[in-house]
């Protein structure tokens, strides 16, 4: 009787020394996946980048933090082929937008967190593109172990300017609008 109820304390000790304990997944780099859409006053393209890593924090099955890094050398263009597509993802990764020469990733780090209920909370994270931060704010959807999220960045507060009303005039119908959106799933 006396082992028994030594072993019950140990296990109410353990159990308290577990409970409340983090959890950090990585995100599956193969398979999490960013896909952009930009547009302008004549259409738009969409493409996607690749995640270099990042991973999700969770305690007591809620999320509590997380953090990511795009790798932008894998920045692509979806929406055309040959010529143009080549054409469009070296305007991209120029000076005149991402500059990835200079800028080879891209971080977005989560600042705080609010459950919304649903399994979907209200993130406020820095982003920072071209060495830049700023502060977004986005929902982030989870499901098992896949997120997702919306979000809609406005890139001159990256210093991406190029074809921007907000600074150019007289573009006509070249102007390239100012928001981009960016659809994000994360596997873990």
């Amino acid at each position: 009787m006396r082992s028994l109820k030594s072993f019950s304390i140990i296990l109410l000790v353990l159990f308290s020394f577990t409970k409340g304990i983090s959890q950090t997944y990585k995100i599956d780099v193969s398979k999490s996946i960013i896909n952009w859409e930009g547009k302008k006053i004549t259409g738009q393209h969409e493409g996607t980048i690749k995640f270099k890593d990042g991973y999700l924090i969770f305690k007591d099955k809620k999320l509590t933090g997380g953090s990511f890094t795009a790798d932008m050398k894998t920045l692509s263009n979806t929406d055309q082929t040959g010529n143009s597509k080549t054409k469009l993802e070296g305007h991209l990764r120029s000076e005149d937008f991402f500059s990835v020469d200079n800028f080879t990733t891209s971080t977005l780090v989560f600042k705080s967190i609010a459950s919304k209920g649903n399994n979907t909370y209200l993130i406020n994270a820095d982003l920072t593109i071209k060495g830049i931060t700023g502060s977004v704010q986005f929902d982030l959807v989870v499901n098992g172990n896949k997120a997702t999220a919306e979000l809609e960045i406005n890139r001159t507060k990256y210093d991406i300017r190029y074809g921007s009303g907000s600074y150019f005039d007289d573009l006509g119908d070249k102007t390239i609008y100012d928001d981009f959106e960016l659809n994000v799933v994360l596997f873990f």
